[in-house]
């Protein structure tokens, strides 16, 4: 591999005319005249003129830690990767590879598209990418971008330095947990003051970076000019409107009617809202005859899939004139650069996880400052050719930004089940959660309900740390709850059908929306199981594979094909997971009676916290855990029969929503009896007090009275079944 320094053809004046006297440094091959295109317009980025700064700063920080702080669209995602791939290739790559992290995989994936286009490379030689069931990378691979909660798996369970040059923690002002997490990992293990260590680079918006300087000791920091252009001056409503889908139709049709050139992004709370409002613009399309190019509209959200893709590829090609919907996905971490009007709603719908009740719920808020200021920003865009004048529409009032929005993004540390993450951290044998780092700490309450759910399941030994099973927890990419459903399933031969189930429950959401008709509903209904939702999600995935994961199949009966194919790939994944550390495994058997009774009390063995008991007959059911009473949602299948049959007395749940529902989803029938076998008796003894604590306790005296008069060695089974505990 030649060693010269990257920028050679970018620092030696040769044009596309001169590419065949230069030679990239990285593949020994010659430049190719896009390559040259390509570089015209990464040097109109803002951060050109940051450049060799920046290299200066990596190569002589004393800690070793980088900051870059700039806004959205002014090349950071994109050129900083790739000159920390030029300062490690000057160094031979030493000390390993450039790892760049994002906070989503789908941005991840794109990054890794553009920068290998930009540094005319090929995907998945020298530039490649590592996000779920997708590891496109090789022997060769010396730049990669990494879904950021891979990247914290792989941190965390690293002795040493690893195999990293550089570490680059792309847009850390999202707040996700992997992100705070890694920076608290990296700032602990002190990378950087060894020979040998990566160094650290952290890339933010402007906004964020005093939090980061106090938190990692002022480093030196990389500030990007601002685009002189500058963005437009945002037009605010007098009123938020009360449907938010309506007002931001019209106001893209208003701009068609206008002509004004460039795309448009449309900023709304939630998926739902996505969909509403791009069904109802493809439908005015169709019947409206618009001035201009026709209008293409691109939903870009997680569901979509690698459908994300294609929006980001088709930005700025010409013929159609674009409107991308979306949500926060795009408020930082994708480069849309033929966008000229933002319309913002300044809200967002996020999932909030309460660890008092253990449930989730739906939370509708204002955006922060920062993301009303990057989605303004958004409006100026980068490409060449449109005039740089924009619009900006907030349809609410600047008093509701002023008053009600908080200066940043809020961390999603403090908004999520920390079990998984408490495993994690307790696998790098980190005592007490009192000496983890944290940009900003989580509540007490949220940690000690990870450490107790972890206790409750077997996790934890005596002295608080990771208990033998607790070990094997930890080598899964599932919440731990599910992963002891899978450890339990060796036990109860039904590993083929756990699998599976556990592939489907991580999954994307197979059912895409509500049956738009009597046959679609009817094909539905076919594929529910009358065991309930979690066999059902067993039989659906059974019969998809049988169709030969048909696509036409699955639009037939309003199933996401890409979520059931992502549920493929990672039951592959489990698969081989389970076989690399030896755990037993079993034929398939879905169907048979003992088949039924096994995942039963396999499912009960990783989510006996998440019973319920229908208290008067009508479908009120009651929490275990505490005193709620939710209903089950209206996807289940006991509420789907025909002719409606009796709602079961005693259930499992997978999820718990108390926003706009109040529901239990992913239900199946339990046998309360059965609960009473798997479920640690401490924890049945910490229930609180009521009748369902009653009903069990008067239970699991007439199941001790009936085994202290009968003969059969049920006990002796009942302690190897529970060897799990």
């Amino acid at each position: 591999m030649a060693s010269q320094p990257l920028g050679l053809a970018e620092d030696s004046g040769l044009n596309a005319g001169d590419s065949e006297l230069a030679v990239n440094p990285f593949d020994g091959l010659p430049f190719s005249s896009h390559y040259y295109e390509l570089l015209e317009q990464r040097r109109a980025l803002p951060i050109w003129a940051a450049r060799f700064q920046f290299l200066e700063q990596l190569e002589s920080s004393p800690s070793g830690v980088v900051l870059v702080c700039g806004e959205p669209g002014s090349g950071k995602s994109t050129q900083v990767p790739q000159w920390c791939a030029e300062f490690a290739l000057a160094r031979g790559f030493q000390q390993g590879q450039v790892t760049v992290s994002q906070p989503y995989p789908l941005a991840a994936l794109s990054l890794a598209m553009r920068v290998a286009d930009e540094m005319d490379l090929t995907l998945g030689h020298e530039v490649g990418y590592s996000i779920p069931q997708e590891d496109c990378t090789g022997p060769d691979t010396l730049l990669r971008f990494c879904w950021d909660r891979l990247l914290l798996q792989e941190v965390a369970s690293t002795r040493g330095p690893g195999a990293w040059g550089v570490l680059v923690l792309d847009e850390a002002q999202e707040r996700s947990v992997a992100s705070d997490c890694l920076q608290g990992l990296l700032r602990e293990a002190r990378l950087g003051n060894l020979p040998g260590d990566p160094r650290v680079v952290v890339i933010t918006d402007a906004a964020f970076e005093p939090k980061l300087q106090a938190f990692w000791g002022n480093p030196p920091t990389v500030h990007i000019p601002r685009d002189p252009g500058g963005s437009p001056t945002p037009i605010f409503r007098d009123t938020v409107p009360p449907d938010l889908v309506e007002a931001a139709c019209q106001a893209v049709l208003e701009l068609c009617q206008k002509e004004a050139p460039g795309d448009v992004l449309v900023y709304l709370p939630g998926e739902e809202e996505i969909a509403l409002c791009c069904d109802f613009l493809s439908k005015e399309v169709e019947s409206l005859a618009l001035p201009g190019p026709p209008l293409q509209v691109l939903p870009l959200h997680p569901g979509c899939g690698r459908a994300v893709q294609a929006v980001y590829e088709d930005m700025g090609t010409g013929g159609a004139r674009k409107v991308v919907v979306t949500h926060w996905l795009a408020d930082f971490s994708f480069s849309l650069p033929s966008i000229r009007h933002v319309i913002d709603s300044g809200l967002e719908l996020r999932s909030v996880y309460n660890p008092r009740i253990r449930a989730e719920s739906q939370v509708l808020r204002p955006i922060s400052k920062c993301q009303a200021e990057a989605r303004q920003v958004r409006a100026q865009g980068v490409t060449s050719g449109l005039p740089p004048s924009g619009s900006c529409l907030r349809l609410y009032p600047e008093s509701f930004l002023e008053r009600e929005a908080p200066a940043l993004p809020r961390p999603r540390l403090g908004e999520e089940n920390l079990s998984s993450l408490v495993l994690l951290l307790k696998r790098r044998e980190i005592a007490e959660p009192g000496e983890w780092h944290f940009l900003d700490r989580p509540a007490p309450e949220a940690l000690m309900q990870a450490l107790e759910d972890l206790d409750y399941l077997a996790a934890l030994d005596d002295d608080g740390d990771l208990s033998d099973l607790g070990i094997v927890l930890s080598e899964f990419p599932l919440p731990p709850e599910l992963a002891k459903v899978l450890l339990a399933s060796c036990e109860f031969d039904c590993v083929d059908e756990v699998l599976t189930l556990a592939a489907m429950l991580t999954a994307a959401p197979g059912f895409t929306r509500p049956p738009l008709c009597a046959e679609e509903a009817a094909l539905r209904r076919a594929l529910e199981h009358a065991d309930g939702d979690h066999s059902s999600l067993i039989q659906v995935y059974e019969a998809f594979i049988q169709s030969g994961a048909d696509e036409a199949w699955c639009q037939a009966r309003g199933l996401s094909w890409a979520a059931l194919c992502q549920a493929r790939k990672l039951r592959e994944e489990l698969l081989e997971l389970m076989q690399r550390i030896e755990l037993p495994l079993s034929p398939p058997a879905f169907g048979s009676e003992q088949n039924r009774r096994n995942l039963q009390k396999a499912l009960l063995s990783g989510y006996f916290l998440q019973v319920a008991r229908d208290t008067d007959g009508t479908g009120n059911y009651l929490l275990l855990t505490h005193k709620h009473v939710a209903q089950l949602s209206s996807s289940c299948c006991y509420r789907n029969r025909r002719p409606p049959a009796r709602l079961p007395p005693w259930v499992l749940y997978h999820s718990f929503s108390i926003s706009r529902d109040n529901c239990l989803s992913i239900v199946s029938e339990i046998q309360p009896q059965t609960l009473l076998e798997l479920a640690p008796p401490y924890f049945l003894s910490n229930l609180p007090a009521g009748e369902s604590r009653d009903l069990l306790n008067q239970l699991r005296a007439e199941m001790a009275e009936s085994a202290a008069g009968s003969d059969s060695s049920s006990p002796r089974e009942f302690r190897e079944a529970c060897v799990l505990q």
